[in-house]
């Protein structure tokens, strides 16, 4: 697949975003004409010819080294996902060109759902790539009940928590920073386009997305990336009010492609004593999968 537009909009927007004095360089004249700073700025700061550069954010990264990746990456002071990102392009840009097509969710392991059930103070779940929820606990199937539950999953798909975000108008109560919620669910999709460009399923989702909701649209267009790993988020619970969450993202070794999501709260606090009347109302609150 061609994927010289993503490179070029992808090094075009970081540049666009690095000004020449955080770059350490003296901006000489009032009237620049570009946002951030110009190509062969960048090509200095890199170490690299002005014309090579240009060719390279040309979206031509084709046999670029590793080397010279890391210098671009340095010039532009890319972050630890930015830089991966812009690995998984040029690997993409090196490679065969093929046609997009679907990329079979792995299941997930009898194991893993025993693992789940046998959880019982923290809510947990299961997703694939693409965001897609495909098993949980029973507490983490009661956190996530406006997922299950609103407009976006009644169609027999999957929950999915980009759909949940930007089609469903519960989740700007859902999440407390509503905005972060949904920058970050960009990065994730944009990060996963960069390592995966021929999954279909996955174009079929940013398709649907950009075409139903213009928050995803602008967000989309901006080339953030996001490493989705550790750390808190803040929940509007339509049962149990606002609730602090620790969680940790832990990649499932024998399924490939699916991680396993843990929420936890500080003992002891207003929100560790949430999930344990979340449990109880779980227990007796059947909320659907799908």
């Amino acid at each position: 697949m061609d994927n010289r537009d993503e490179v070029r909009d992808f090094l075009a927007s970081r540049r666009a975003k690095l000004t020449p004095a955080q770059a350490g360089l003296t901006a000489y004249g009032a009237n620049r004409r570009v946002p951030g700073l110009r190509r062969e700025e960048v090509a200095m700061l890199a170490g690299v010819s002005a014309d090579y550069y240009v060719r390279l954010e040309r979206g031509n990264l084709a046999g670029a080294s590793d080397s010279i990746l890391e210098a671009i990456a340095g010039a532009l002071q890319l972050d630890e996902a930015e830089r991966q990102h812009l690995l998984d392009l040029a690997r993409a840009a090196g490679s065969r060109p093929a046609r997009a097509r679907r990329r079979p969710t792995p299941s997930v392991p009898v194991s893993v759902q025993v693992m789940l059930d046998a959880m019982t103070g923290a809510p947990a779940a299961v997703r694939n790539d693409r965001l897609d929820i495909l098993a949980t606990n029973a507490l983490g199937r009661a956190l996530y009940a406006p997922l299950f539950t609103g407009p976006s999953a009644r169609e027999g798909r999957p929950a999915n928590h980009a759909r949940f975000a930007f089609l469903d108008p519960a989740a700007h109560d859902f999440w407390v920073d509503w905005n972060k919620a949904a920058n970050d669910t960009v990065g994730i999709l944009r990060t996963e386009a960069g390592r995966a460009p021929n999954d279909s399923d996955l174009h079929d989702l940013v398709g649907e997305l950009s075409t139903r909701s213009e928050e995803f649209r602008t967000r989309w267009a901006r080339h953030d990336v996001h490493q989705h790993r550790g750390g808190a988020k803040q929940i509007n619970h339509p049962v149990v009010g606002r609730v602090d969450l620790m969680y940790d993202l832990l990649p499932i070794a024998q399924a490939p492609g699916l991680s396993m999501l843990v929420y936890t709260a500080a003992p002891g606090t207003p929100s560790a004593d949430a999930l344990q009347v979340l449990a109880s109302w779980a227990a007796t609150t059947p909320v659907p999968t799908s």
